[in-house]
């Protein structure tokens, strides 16, 4: 059985016997059979995917893939159970789209640590299935809301293809008169069994900004494993690799118009800070994710767009 959603609705005048009527137009979308509409709280859209190459869940809010689990794995997306879904609230975990600035706002520390993306319902544009997945596309334009935070004039798409690899390819396009300068990134959280056995490959010899207490540059020296809080930055448009011996497995982070390479865990005291994070959390999950921050902040012109992607796959170790 295919499930309705509305996707958008739009209202408009209609002459009504020599006068004027408001009028409300539904616009539906029918869903692959694999694809099931949720709402686990009133007014707040999940997708539940269930295909023969994994399992899934993407939320309107953030146009967020929240869970993916391919098939015969173990979750290799972490959400926490603690996340709050809730209108303008991060979701703690899943994959969020960090734009138009990463990390706290460069000069103004009342605007919303990493940007807004993530923090707004979007607009469903297309989904499908075939036999290697499913495929999403999501849409998001600026309003008055997001002027008030950032004054110029953008679309935004997120295309998300979920099947035995999870791939997230976000497009920036300028449509104002104006150009603008944005960072942004992929905060993927990877479900790793135990923090301390897991080993980052790729960054050996990279320039980072480290980010714990008083920013610092360093040089990353031989593999990064996790012996406290990891909050850094690198110089890296490479592919990097997940090391997981508590699950004897590979989780590679590909990606394409990225410069930065951002590494995250909040180690024991910072998740105990966390109020939608369980005091154990960080155990479970560590952040690599393409981004540009830093020296690697874009430049879109008017008229402009930009690409950032991701591609996670999973493989034995």
């Amino acid at each position: 059985m295919h499930s309705l959603v509305v996707v958008r609705r739009v209202w408009c005048l209609i002459a009504n016997g020599g006068g004027v009527r408001k009028c409300c137009v539904v616009f539906f979308m029918k869903l692959p059979e694999c694809v099931k509409a949720t709402e686990p709280v009133p007014g707040y859209p999940v997708y539940v995917i269930d295909h023969p190459t994994m399992r899934a869940k993407v939320a309107l809010h953030g146009a967020q893939v929240m869970e993916w689990t391919p098939e015969g794995e173990k979750p290799v997306i972490y959400l926490s159970p603690d996340a709050v879904l809730k209108e303008g609230k991060a979701i703690r975990g899943g994959v969020p789209l960090c734009w138009p600035w990463f990390n706290a706002h460069p000069t103004d520390a009342s605007k919303p640590s990493h940007g807004f993306a993530r923090t707004r319902f979007w607009h469903l544009a297309e989904m499908e299935a075939c036999d290697e997945g499913v495929r999403m596309v999501f849409d998001l334009a600026s309003d008055d809301e997001t002027r008030r935070l950032w004054d110029f004039v953008f679309e935004l798409r997120v295309v998300i293809e979920v099947g035995q690899v999870l791939r997230v390819k976000l497009e920036t396009r300028n449509v104002g008169e104006t150009e603008f300068t944005i960072g942004e990134a992929l905060h993927a959280y990877l479900a790793v069994g135990e923090v301390r056995e897991v080993e980052v490959r790729g960054l050996a010899g990279k320039n980072f900004l480290d980010t714990v207490g008083e920013p610092m540059m360093r040089k990353q020296v031989g593999e990064l494993k996790f012996e406290g809080e990891v909050d850094r930055q690198y110089e890296c448009a490479e592919t990097v690799t997940v090391h997981d011996a508590a699950w004897a497995r590979v989780i590679e982070i590909s990606k394409s118009g990225s410069g930065t390479t951002t590494v995250w865990n909040p180690w024991a005291e910072k998740a105990g800070e966390l109020s939608d994070l369980p005091d154990d959390g960080y155990r479970h999950f560590v952040c690599v994710e393409a981004a540009n921050a830093g020296p690697a902040l874009v430049v879109v012109p008017p008229g402009g767009r930009h690409v950032i992607e991701t591609v996670i796959a999973v493989s034995a170790e």
